[in-house]
């Protein structure tokens, strides 16, 4: 016991005679969220895992900037970690977007199938090409649905309806091959839009749906299932390249843990929700997707996005 008290004590006294190296790991997501409680265990872990030779402090709800200002940021060297949607990635490697296209993953399980392929180890790295920093994990986001004012069964139903959707080229290639008017409305106002009718319908995962609360001024929820979405947990080049190979499996191996809590999170939440929204008295109405997909893939070529259609067929293979 003495022993292992004195060895305590020498980890200890090292560990405090160290410099500790701060670093920022930031995303936009409220405390809440899984996103975000997942982080706050990973970057403690990290520290603990390091023997404290890493203090990671973490940022949420875009309190560095919003999405596009904590990319920048990794460059900038004003973040060092960050989680972010492949839509951003794509701004510095487009065919890594093609993950974003509409229909690409069929479920969760798929889109985590793909995080082990080599079309995912090709994609991450001319990622990691252009923009120098370093893919470490990916999170389930949620399927992206729609929710209503107006009944929908088939994509025609969508011709003409005033439809809030990020401005975001992939997350607009369904509704605007189903023939919607698009509304890139700030996310902050959308609850607004819907209840003064700016805008009659919109899109998210149903654990967004119930968390901003668009069920209130909503009659019906829409199974489209059009986007398996995901976030990456991204290291900034500069930091990645400083860590030694044993720090690099480290964040690595707890970044992936992190991102399991929260997909699991994520799911289970998920499941419970088509009954929540029923019990709300909202209409939820399974659609026959194949007819989205077989209209998305008519009308929207994948060059309009610089994604790369091999890319999408390989990632549809994977199993």
């Amino acid at each position: 016991m003495v022993l292992a008290v004195s060895a305590a004590a020498m980890i200890a006294t090292a560990g405090a005679g160290m410099a500790q190296t701060k670093l920022k790991w930031a995303h936009v997501y409220e405390t809440s969220e899984p996103f975000h409680t997942a982080s706050v265990w990973a970057a403690q872990e990290i520290g603990k895992r390091t023997n404290g030779r890493y203090g990671i402090d973490v940022y949420p709800a875009s309190q560095l900037g919003k999405e596009a200002d904590i990319n920048q940021g990794l460059s900038l060297g004003s973040v060092d970690i960050i989680i972010s949607g492949s839509s951003f990635a794509a701004k510095s490697f487009p065919p890594i977007g093609v993950t974003y296209y509409p229909y690409t993953f069929r479920d969760a399980d798929h889109l985590l199938a793909y995080t082990k392929s080599d079309i995912f180890k090709e994609l991450t790295k001319g990622y990691e090409d252009k923009s120098g920093h370093h893919i470490v994990a990916v999170t389930y986001y949620g399927v992206r649905q729609t929710s209503s004012n107006k009944p929908i069964k088939t994509c025609a139903d969508l011709k003409g309806l005033k439809m809030r959707v990020p401005d975001v080229p992939a997350y607009l290639a369904m509704p605007r091959a189903c023939g919607a008017n698009t509304a890139p409305i700030a996310f902050a106002e959308v609850y607004l839009a819907l209840q003064n009718g700016t805008v009659e319908a919109q899109e998210n995962p149903l654990t967004t749906i119930e968390a901003k609360k668009f069920y209130e001024v909503q009659k019906h929820i829409v199974l489209t299932g059009h986007i398996v979405d995901h976030l990456n947990t991204v290291v900034a080049g500069a930091l990645w390249k400083k860590l030694s190979d044993e720090d690099k499996k480290t964040f690595t191996d707890v970044a992936q843990e992190a991102a399991a809590k929260a997909t699991a999170e994520i799911k289970q939440n998920e499941a419970k929700l088509v009954a929540f929204f029923k019990e709300k008295g909202l209409t939820v109405t399974e659609v026959d997707k194949s007819e989205f997909r077989d209209t998305v893939l008519k009308n929207v070529a994948f060059e309009t996005f610089g994604y790369r259609k091999a890319d999408w067929e390989r990632i549809q293979a994977v199993k």
